[in-house]
């Protein structure tokens, strides 16, 4: 069979990773062809286009490369149309994803969709197309299902691809990774602030205010796999402060508490079980823009699921060194700490068990023989 699968930035890399290696076990002769990343790319099939040429974060930044991701879209439909593949799976991504599969089934392709677009979050007029427009759709949110459910789609609940990834990852010797990465023997809190340039530049420099404060503690930075190195030179200057890329999930397994930018990271850093404090800022256009159209509580993907704010999220203007630092000292805190882990093990009682790329493939495969 063959498989187009469309997936963007650095989280779409990974779960499309896992996904095509569940593809490749439910149907050994499988033809892929993929947008995404080098993870995607290390499992095999036909690299089209990498995610780093459209990570573009914002709806203003959007408009300024709008002929370019026009463009790209353009270029996917031909590149469809000449692979004919069986099905086209979309991943997350929905600005790009949706607007292929309109045409994708005008066209008469098969449309699978893994990760759910957050219709929850904001337009949930767009579950209209998503009916007309998606055949089968698999979502990751225990609270995705009844959702869609409303509007009369039944959907596929697989599990969070999360689980798998971290419950699968082998286990790093803290002794090694500490004395290879020079980090001592305090305690660590790590710094995610994000994988876009644009997110990174707005949040790592009030993270960075507060190190000389906590002279306790190491101070690391989790380099995103999207950036070079240089890139976050230009923020580090002080000497508590190291620098991992690409090493997240090693840095978290061994981390004290995390200052980490809202997205994906947050769950991952939950299902760590390490403290943690969410961090928001944008462009104050974009924000006033999205403030205005989201409808959500939360932000972040622990508290949404837990409903109820079991972590606290610093959003654009709350974002100050005051706040952080007065939220940082609250995680530090061991009583603070025993209720956060307590929450930490319903939540991922909550999402759903082990399984998700397996489970979807298998629905893939099945949809389409």
């Amino acid at each position: 069979m063959k498989y187009y699968i469309l997936a963007g930035e650095a989280s779409g890399d990974l779960h499309g990773a896992n996904l095509m290696k569940a593809l490749y076990k439910e149907d050994p002769k499988a033809n892929i062809r993929f947008w995404g990343g080098d993870l995607m790319q290390a499992q095999g099939g036909t690299l089209v286009k990498h995610y780093k040429e459209r990570a573009f974060m914002g709806f203003v930044e959007v408009l300024m490369n709008l002929r370019k991701i026009l463009g790209m879209i353009s270029f996917c439909k031909k590149d469809i149309e000449e692979f004919n593949p069986d099905v086209i799976v979309f991943i997350d991504n929905s600005g790009f994803n949706l607007r292929i599969a309109k045409w994708a089934k005008e066209k008469g392709f098969k449309t699978n969709y893994y990760i759910s677009p957050q219709v929850w979050a904001s337009r949930a007029s767009r579950v209209k197309s998503i009916k007309r427009d998606i055949d089968e759709m698999f979502v990751i949110l225990p609270f995705e299902k009844e959702f869609y459910k409303k509007y009369d789609y039944d959907v596929h609940f697989v599990g969070h691809p999360l689980i798998d990834g971290i419950a699968g990852r082998k286990q790093v010797d803290e002794e090694v990774f500490r004395k290879k990465h020079n980090l001592g023997d305090k305690e660590i809190i790590a710094l995610l602030p994000g994988s876009r340039k644009q997110e990174i530049t707005k949040m790592l420099s009030v993270m960075l205010s507060l190190v000389e404060e906590y002279p306790q503690y190491q101070f690391v930075v989790a380099g995103a796999p999207s950036q070079t190195n240089e890139f976050y030179q230009e923020f580090i200057q002080q000497k508590n402060v190291k620098f991992i890329s690409n090493k997240t999930y090693d840095l978290l397994s061994i981390s004290f508490a995390a200052l980490v930018a809202s997205g994906t990271a947050t769950l991952e850093t939950a299902l760590f079980k390490v403290p943690q404090v969410v961090c928001y800022k944008g462009s104050n256009i974009s924000y006033q823009i999205a403030k205005r159209i989201i409808t959500l509580k939360y932000i972040s993907l622990v508290n949404l699921i837990m409903d109820k704010p079991v972590v606290t999220e610093l959003i654009q203007n709350d974002f100050t060194k005051e706040n952080l630092k007065k939220e940082l000292d609250k995680i530090l805190d061991e009583k603070h700490r025993e209720q956060l882990f307590l929450d930490y093990f319903e939540l991922e009682q909550k999402l759903g068990g082990k399984g998700a790329s397996e489970k979807t493939a298998k629905l893939i495969v099945e949809g389409i023989q």
